[in-house]
């Protein structure tokens, strides 16, 4: 079994490219079996919403929503406290599946034995 994996992604739309590698990352990650939680920080934050985080549009990539539907099918995808606070979104706001959690739980995740953070 692959140790954990805990993926960061800090943009979106302002930066297309390192969004989608964290996303895809995460995707693949759950294919392969381990165990991945996903964290929607920044502007990624809107993902959390159903239809409200916009497609990043890149040629060649997977739909972001497919993406996510993936890492939600089979790992963990939580939306930063702070970061959903300040875009107006709510608990009650997120897609069924999305947390909302803050620093201390990061914190917990990434210090855990046998886990691998990356951060985008």
């Amino acid at each position: 079994m692959p140790r954990a994996l805990v993926v960061k992604v800090t943009c979106a739309q302002d930066d297309p490219e390192r969004a989608n590698q964290a996303v895809t990352v995460a995707a693949a990650a759950v294919a392969s079996g381990a165990e991945v939680s996903l964290w929607l920080t920044g502007e990624a934050a809107a993902w959390a919403v159903a239809g409200r985080g916009p497609d990043l549009g890149l040629a060649h990539a997977s739909p972001v929503e497919d993406l996510l539907q993936a890492v939600l099918a089979g790992g963990r995808v939580t939306v930063c406290t702070q970061c959903a606070t300040r875009r107006g979104i709510t608990p009650d706001d997120v897609r069924p599946g999305v947390r909302v959690a803050g620093a201390a739980a990061f914190a917990e995740e990434v210090l855990a034995d046998g886990v691998q953070a990356l951060v985008y």
